[in-house]
């Protein structure tokens, strides 16, 4: 299918905002949904809508068959060994907190080092910040090249004998960059760590093979892939998850409970305490059918192929900075036109139907690395087209006439 064509499946973008046609370049933030999954959803709920795991009658049998051949279906999504190591959480946030509250506080003693770089989202910071405060541990960062990307032997240098945890993101989502997980899982694995990917941005825009990575844990967010909110895994090998310890606890995550000691489910089923997030698994499982009917190595073909447009066309703005890679980067440009503050240039884009992100982007160290207080963002997915990026230059030029003060 073409991006014109896939567009035609997402009704949200049929409508127009401010009196344009809507172009939404706000993917990294959350994607949109195409019909399928709309209708999974709604299908769920009008047919197959009961508690799993618990009841004996048709719809439980029904609802306990989709959710779990939703987690059929992320595993070998993403390469996956096994259903078991596949943790259906709220998303890459909540993922992440599982093995800096369960795995971490296990293995990580006073003096050992947690490995990040400042590209992190505050999702995959704050819950080792805690960690560290918790344990006595440190936190060390691999330096960012000027063009914010990192280079391997400066991973070589900063992970030692006594890193324990490494936690890195797949795809930044400010710079662009695609970081080299696999090499540095390699690096990792070389002195004893494990490794934490953070795939928030990349398991919507390419093929992802955790098996091939050999990260220990990894993270996704469904809402950013064509799927609903709320929904999430976590990936981790089964003998990491085996010997965790669970971080919520309540019904359907037990074995057998007394007054005074319980014991715990098997994987995946100890870390899903109470009634899971049903139907966004539904949903996440359908949006996962959809992204496979397109290709994945097409969708990602075509967030490089836009993303360099984009970039092509963006650079010929004067007073317009660009953040990150020129190159070999993910499908989204961040920036800033001249003095004129980001909120105020997405205000002005919106009043011409263009959405863009404007903020931090849950990035501030990352911000202060740039040495700005934050940044517009345009980010796209496979609904997006080369007319979405022209209608962005545009309102860019009037964005630079309205404010002409301040340009230059």
């Amino acid at each position: 299918m073409k991006p014109a064509e896939i567009r035609e499946l997402f009704p949200i973008l049929k409508q127009e905002v401010n009196g344009h046609p809507l172009v939404y370049l706000d993917s990294a933030a959350t994607s949109q949904k195409p019909i399928q999954v709309i209708e999974a959803l709604k299908h769920y709920y009008e047919w197959d809508n009961a508690n799993v795991h618990r009841g004996v009658h048709t719809l439980g049998s029904r609802a306990t068959d989709a959710y779990e051949g939703a987690r059929a279906k992320v595993a070998k999504f993403i390469g996956a060994s096994s259903e078991q190591e596949i943790i259906f959480t709220r998303g890459t946030t909540t993922a992440i907190n599982i093995v800096a509250s369960s795995y971490a506080k296990s293995v990580l003693r006073e003096g050992d080092e947690i490995v990040l770089t400042p590209m992190e989202h505050h999702s995959n910071l704050i819950p080792w910040q805690q960690a560290a405060k918790a344990t006595g541990a440190v936190l060390k960062y691999i330096p960012l090249q000027p063009d914010g990307t990192i280079l391997l032997s400066d991973v070589e240098n900063v992970i030692t004998d006594r890193t324990k945890i490494v936690s890195i993101v797949y795809v930044s989502n400010v710079l662009g960059v695609i970081n080299p997980v696999k090499e540095i899982a390699q690096i990792a694995h070389k002195h004893g760590a494990k490794i934490m990917v953070d795939g928030a941005q990349s398991t919507p825009h390419m093929k992802v093979d955790v098996q091939d990575l050999d990260c220990d844990f990894y993270g996704l967010s469904g809402h950013k892939m064509c799927g609903p909110t709320g929904i999430g895994a976590l990936y981790g090998k089964k003998e990491l998850l085996e010997n965790m310890e669970p971080v919520e606890f309540g019904g359907e995550m037990i074995d057998h409970v007394d007054l005074y000691e319980s014991t715990w489910k098997e994987l995946p089923w100890k870390f899903e305490g109470g009634t899971p997030i049903i139907a966004g698994a539904v949903g996440l499982g359908a949006a996962i059918d959809f992204l496979q009917e397109v290709g994945m190595d097409n969708i990602f073909k075509h967030d490089m192929e836009l993303t360099n447009y984009a970039m092509e066309r963006m650079a010929q703005i004067e007073d317009l900075t660009i953040y990150g890679p020129l190159k070999n980067r993910a499908g989204l440009v961040t920036f800033n036109l001249g003095d004129v503050h980001p909120h105020d240039v997405a205000t002005v884009l919106d009043a011409e139907g263009v959405a863009i992100r404007a903020g931090h982007h849950c990035a501030q160290p990352l911000m202060r690395w740039l040495e700005v207080s934050s940044t517009a963002r345009a980010s796209f997915y496979l609904y997006n087209t080369e007319e979405d990026i022209d209608r962005l230059v545009m309102a860019l030029q009037k964005t630079k006439e309205y404010f002409g003060h301040a340009i230059g």
